[in-house]
């Protein structure tokens, strides 16, 4: 870890990023869940929506599927594999290490999450391209939008991460921690269902979830049939819960393991 110090920030960043890929690569099972199961996901969605009539919602059962495994890819892909990642270098002392040099908080956190970001990234693209050549669903009608939730979903998937992980003993735990944000997107933050399709006041209710904001911008740039007014709620909600989960990770993070 040594070796990190007296370089350049961009250069440390990509060493860290390496070193971080390497290790996703060889967890095998991370590696999987990370490239097939949204894939699988969004699969499911398709055939759970086949029965349901989405006319009012103004949008296509395949394009509800298309950004429903959009949502699972950032879930799967960010939040769930980076909880595992933190709290695995911190019980290997590697964070502690880390913090000896010259590299900074930030750039640690940074580093680590880079390969999952990147993954994430490739496969919304692919889902995308995927969308539209299999399931013959439109181009993003608003581009600027949907790659707009997806960034804001990968900074605050990766923020919520690092705090979840300071509530997290072990990696094993992982798979529970992680669990109640899955849950609670996958039923209200309209990765399943779109929110129109809920009653006025639980829909109400759902938009304030920590996701809500990321997928509304994700089918908003898809569908492009947006109400004036609703990316920008959107974006502040996201905006928001960055903020409060960056407070978070600066007061709880842990650094060293946990006794």
């Amino acid at each position: 870890m040594s070796s990190l110090t007296h370089l350049p920030a961009r250069t440390r960043l990509a060493a860290l990023g390496r070193a971080e890929l390497t290790l996703l690569v060889r967890n095998r099972t991370a590696l999987f869940v990370a490239v097939f199961v949204p894939v699988l996901m969004m699969g499911a969605i398709r055939s759970s929506l086949d029965s349901v009539d989405l006319g009012k919602t103004g949008t296509t059962v395949a394009e509800v599927a298309v950004t429903g495994g959009i949502g699972m890819a950032l879930l799967m892909v960010v939040h769930s594999n980076l909880v595992s990642a933190f709290v695995a270098r911190r019980e290997a002392l590697v964070l502690k290490r880390l913090r000896t040099g010259e590299v900074t908080d930030i750039e640690i956190l940074t580093g680590i999450a880079l390969p999952a970001a990147v993954l994430a990234l490739a496969q919304c693209a692919l889902m995308t391209a995927g969308g539209i050549t299999v399931l013959g669903v439109s181009a993003p009608a608003r581009p600027a939008l949907l790659l707009a939730g997806v960034v804001l979903g990968l900074v605050l998937l990766t923020a919520v991460a690092a705090a979840t992980s300071a509530l997290t003993r072990t990696v094993d735990s992982a798979q529970l921690t992680t669990l109640p944000l899955f849950l609670v997107s996958c039923m209200g933050s309209g990765l399943f269902v779109p929110l129109s399709l809920l009653p006025d006041r639980i829909a109400s209710l759902c938009e304030l979830l920590p996701l809500t904001g990321v997928m509304t911008l994700v089918r908003a740039g898809w569908t492009g049939g947006v109400e004036a007014g609703e990316p920008a709620g959107a974006t502040v909600t996201a905006l928001a819960w960055i903020a409060l989960s960056v407070f978070a990770v600066q007061r709880w993070f842990r650094w060293e393991p946990r006794r």
